[in-house]
């Protein structure tokens, strides 16, 4: 929930032009009041008829006093905005909630309330609100819906306020802003047996510092919530602070999504593109395999890495994973083309160490290019490619197909370099979950004419 607190919106220059604004806000009956008010007086002097000047003075004081008090409210009305939730998955609505309360002493005139909002999310909401009681407040919702990832800015908040006359008419901006972060779809994935998801043996198995396991000969510092049955006193008197006897147990199994973000590997834009494709499959692949307790990481053609480059660059399963999953998620929601033309700083951050299993979205390849990701199979365990060929993206019903030989030649050579190569086809028959199951059975497949035991997984 973001307070976005009182009608304050560039009160220094409002302060300076102050009547100038309360004038320009009347409406035509307050401008009549005051018209009339001026001409009352005028008469009044003229023809000498005190009466008729109290009126003609009572006729032009009530707009004036009615714009004061309008144009002084903006100090007295506070909004608010929560969005539920924050971050939505594409093609799916977020509700967001206005509430207005009124702080002063005095009672409002008729509100109409508008928010600002990105026209992809929809048309632009407008309140009208009755008369707020002192301490009152009124809620209003509306909702939101985006096909196109990205972050949205939603705000300034705006308000119309009224005099309870109908004499004046102010519009003043709350100052505060909320982004609604639209991520890309994530498509449940049926659960295979994957390598090394069993208890950290397999591809990806690593053995790092923990809490249970052999004891390792150097000592490590007392964290809060180590057990005080592991405090090595022999170190504690050595050192001067106490000390724990530092263990090892199999981490859990790696994966690493390596999305390919280059302009010149995809044609076409929008929703339905190869590209956000690629992707959704990303975001449902990184969910996925941190349900199923592995460690994961998106890595991108350019050599960025997310969570990032801090520890061993990968999300686990604590609260601190938890934000990293809410990272790499933001960062599929504004990920876009690259400028770059080949794999070479993927495969530099790939062939540093042992990946686990790699999950690859690929663009169009060349020759060059297929030969860069042929060689990343190498420091991998399991290796899983889905190869978007484009140009079956972008074709119309009736136009010709073109040959697929080039296609086909470049998934031959990642299956020779030990991949499990997956052509993404346009349509219906791209849906992820069925070329995941697709890819589970050639490896299988694979496995077993290579002489692996039945029901291998990707291992």
């Amino acid at each position: 929930m973001s307070d976005a607190g009182t009608a304050h919106a560039d009160d220094d220059r409002r302060d300076r032009g102050g009547v100038r604004t309360a004038l320009a806000g009347l409406t035509t009956r307050g401008r009549s009041f005051l018209a009339a008010g001026i001409a009352a007086a005028i008469c009044a002097y003229v023809l000498g008829q005190s009466d008729l000047l109290r009126v003609g003075l009572l006729l032009a004081a009530l707009p004036l006093v009615c714009a004061t008090v309008v144009f002084r409210t903006r100090y007295r009305v506070a909004g608010s905005r929560r969005l539920s939730p924050a971050r939505v998955p594409a093609g799916s609505e977020a509700r967001v909630h206005l509430r207005m309360d009124n702080v002063s002493r005095l009672p409002t005139g008729l509100l109409m309330l508008q928010d600002r909002v990105p026209y992809v999310l929809g048309p632009r909401p407008r309140f009208v609100l009755d008369r707020v009681e002192p301490g009152g407040r009124r809620e209003v919702s509306y909702r939101v819906r985006s096909d196109l990832r990205g972050r949205y800015p939603l705000g300034p908040l705006q308000l119309r306020l009224t005099d309870p006359f109908g004499m004046c008419e102010l519009t003043r901006s709350f100052s505060a802003h909320d982004t609604l972060t639209v991520i890309p779809r994530v498509e449940p994935l049926s659960p295979l047996r994957l390598s090394g998801e069993a208890k950290g043996y397999g591809d990806g198995r690593q053995r790092s510092l923990a809490l249970a396991g052999e004891d390792d000969v150097i000592p490590r510092g007392y964290r809060y919530g180590d057990d005080l049955r592991r405090v090595h006193w022999r170190s504690t008197a050595r050192y001067g602070e106490l000390m724990v006897r530092r263990e090892e147990q199999p981490q859990r199994a790696r994966c690493t999504v390596l999305l390919d973000t280059r302009a010149l590997a995809y044609r076409g834009a929008g929703p339905d593109s190869a590209f956000e494709w690629a992707v959704s499959g990303a975001a449902s692949v990184l969910v996925h395999m941190l349900e199923r307790g592995f460690s994961v990481r998106l890595l991108t053609d350019t050599g960025n890495s997310v969570p990032g480059e801090g520890g061993d660059g990968f999300a686990g399963a604590s609260q601190e994973s938890a934000d990293a999953a809410g990272l790499m998620m933001d960062t599929l929601a504004v990920i876009d083309h690259s400028d770059g033309a080949g794999l070479s700083r993927a495969y530099d951050v790939l062939r540093g160490g042992n990946e686990g299993l790699l999950v690859a979205f690929l663009g169009d390849l060349d020759e060059a290019q297929a030969d860069v990701a042929a060689k990343m199979r190498q420091r991998s365990g399991a290796a899983v490619a889905f190869v978007l060929d484009s140009e079956t993206w972008v074709r119309e019903p009736g136009d010709v197909p073109a040959p697929a030989s080039q296609t086909d030649d470049r998934l031959r050579l990642l299956r020779d370099a030990g991949w499990t190569a997956v052509p993404v086809p346009r349509g219906a028959g791209a849906g992820l979950d069925d070329l995941w199951r697709r890819a589970d059975q050639e490896r299988t497949g694979a496995g077993a004419a290579g002489g692996t035991a039945p029901g291998g997984g990707w291992s």
